[in-house]
């Protein structure tokens, strides 16, 4: 029977939930990921921007929607610092969230201001454990991916650097450029024409790898300090109830999509690092990297002010 349910999804519009404003990363991947799954399945794909609350409120509309899998998610790894960092959540991201695909990952920039005498992130380290509190780091907002990334590298780094949250990363960004702090975190497509232009020395890029999208920059673990990857990551998700044969039929076919060569050139672009792969695959993703920031948000003590 389940298979039955499957060959006829979808029966009408679907709805994309992007836990995002218009313009931001997620926006831009929901997007271009809307675009392709309205082509393929003939059903229009709507993205429907919800922003806030660390991701929260646009979750929340996801597990209270039917689940027929014609209300999808998409979200960032937000989702899955969400539970340490909220105690009140409306929903339990492990008991009524489904991860349908992993999208991909996008490494963010390590910056500072030129008139910061650093080469390196050993550099930067040395110097802000010679200075504790002296330096202070931009983030787009408090429990923001930037504010996550840079909470990470202080923790992993054992130093004091004051964090300055802003309103956004644009504010964040204006502010580094500004000098009123002397080190950013933020998208590849943030900061990589600033630090072209010479506005900002880019260090590193945060993720685990180097980026194709500015193979010229090491990565932080390289550059000074091992043991330290952030990625921040791009996945669809469901409400949990939704049947399997239905999870499914939308994850083969977002595969196929993640598979096209425009899609591919399209997001590489944006510096994102396509990865798909099965259902079972994209939960164990999910359920490892709730565990992981579990821990790093403990021993932080961060705090969703």
């Amino acid at each position: 029977a389940g298979n039955c349910i499957a060959a006829g999804f979808p029966e009408r519009p679907l709805r994309l939930v992007a836990a995002s404003a218009a313009g931001g990363g997620t926006d831009i991947i929901a997007r271009q990921l809307a675009q392709k799954m309205t082509e393929q399945w003939g059903q229009q794909v709507i993205v429907d921007n919800r922003p806030g609350g660390g991701g929260v409120i646009a979750t929340d509309i996801t597990v209270k929607a039917v689940p027929d899998g014609h209300t999808l998610l998409l979200q960032s790894v937000g989702i899955s610092y969400a539970p340490a960092l909220y105690k009140n959540l409306p929903f339990d991201v492990k008991r009524d969230i489904a991860a349908v695909t992993i999208v991909g990952t996008q490494p963010f920039v390590l910056a500072v201001h030129p008139s910061l005498p650093v080469k390196s992130v050993a550099d930067l380290v040395a110097l802000a454990r010679a200075k504790p509190g002296s330096l202070r780091y931009a983030s787009g907002g408090v429990s923001g991916a930037s504010h996550l990334g840079g909470e990470l590298f202080r923790v992993t780094a054992a130093i004091d650097v004051v964090h300055v949250p802003y309103k956004g990363t644009g504010p964040g960004t204006t502010a580094l450029l500004g000098g009123e702090v002397q080190i950013g975190i933020a998208g590849v497509g943030t900061l990589l024409p600033h630090a072209r232009s010479g506005k900002v020395r880019a260090l590193a890029v945060t993720g685990a790898k180097r980026s194709p999208a500015a193979p010229e920059l090491p990565t932080v673990a390289e550059n000074g300090l091992p043991g330290y990857a952030f990625d921040v990551w791009y996945g669809v998700f469901a409400a949990s109830k939704t049947p399997r044969a239905v999870l499914g039929r939308i994850n083969a076919d977002i595969n196929v999509a993640l598979r096209d060569a425009e899609t591919v050139r399209r997001f590489a672009a944006s510096g994102v690092d396509l990865i798909g792969g099965s259902v079972e695959d994209s939960n164990k993703y999910l359920q490892a990297e709730i565990a992981k920031w579990a821990k790093v948000i403990r021993e932080a003590g961060i705090k969703a002010e």
